[in-house]
């Protein structure tokens, strides 16, 4: 299927890595032009380098998303790089859960400030630039634990629920101007944190992610191209009804839709 992505310009937040880089790849293979946007310049170089050898079109931008100048430049750079922008990605953020009596309010600032604030930060930057484009797609990256949230799993899915209802206000609001707006809500799925999550538990990285997967009714751990190429299919034309929508990609371990 072609997902009519040749030309558009592609805002990912959070895309030296993980999902985020994942999305990048996915949609520069799609023909898409991507900003790809983190904190660690020579992590996001690489990312970068890597799209561009594959016959991508990126643009690498060092920013941090809790920075609302930080948040005005990756927009403006974007722009003026590519001279528009369709699609954005928030997917900035780690996951952060414990006891609640753990949580200071530090750690709250911190958290609420990366993944909700900083959706807002770069949804508000951006929205101008997508309605002057005719329309265009935001895909919020949110987690099923924002839908459910569990035992000691604050801040993470506090700011997650937030999030998910951030994206049904938007999808609301921003309709009549052709902008899609919808989150993924991810479950387990591989990424560089775990490596220090299973060393912690004195397990080897297969062994954690084993023992991860078997509480899943697929019985494994999600690959990031799965959100990735989620990702990429509402950003299409294919999904030019679709919005307000929360879609899981954690191979069915959420107990509700």
């Amino acid at each position: 299927m072609d997902f009519g992505l040749t030309g558009k310009v592609a805002l990912i937040t959070g895309g030296s890595e993980g999902i985020g880089k994942a999305t990048a790849q996915v949609l520069a293979a799609e023909g898409a032009k991507v900003a790809i946007v983190a904190r660690r310049p020579e992590v996001l170089q690489a990312a970068a380098a890597e799209i561009a050898a594959a016959g991508g079109d990126a643009l690498a931008i060092a920013a941090d998303v809790t920075s609302p100048a930080d948040v005005e430049r990756m927009v403006a750079q974007t722009v003026a790089r590519f001279g528009r922008l369709d699609i954005v990605v928030n997917n900035a953020g780690t996951s952060n859960a414990r006891p609640f009596l753990d949580v200071g309010d530090e750690v709250w600032q911190q958290d609420l400030d990366v993944k909700l604030f900083g959706a807002i930060r770069v949804n508000r930057a951006a929205i101008p630039h997508l309605r002057a484009a005719g329309g265009g797609r935001i895909i919020n990256l949110t987690t099923i634990s924002g839908k459910q949230p569990g035992a000691k799993s604050a801040p993470t899915a506090i700011s997650r629920a937030a999030g998910i209802a951030l994206t049904k206000a938007l999808s609301k609001e921003f309709a009549a101007d052709n902008i899609l707006v919808n989150t993924v809500c991810v479950g387990v799925l591989k990424s560089a944190q775990h490596s220090w999550l299973a060393k912690a538990q004195n397990l080897s990285l297969e062994d954690y992610y084993a023992a991860a997967g078997s509480h899943t009714p697929l019985g494994r751990v999600g690959e990031t191209e799965e959100a990735a190429k989620v990702i990429a299919f509402l950003a299409s034309s294919a999904a030019s009804y679709v919005t307000g929508a929360s879609i899981n990609v954690d191979g069915g371990a959420s107990a509700v839709v």
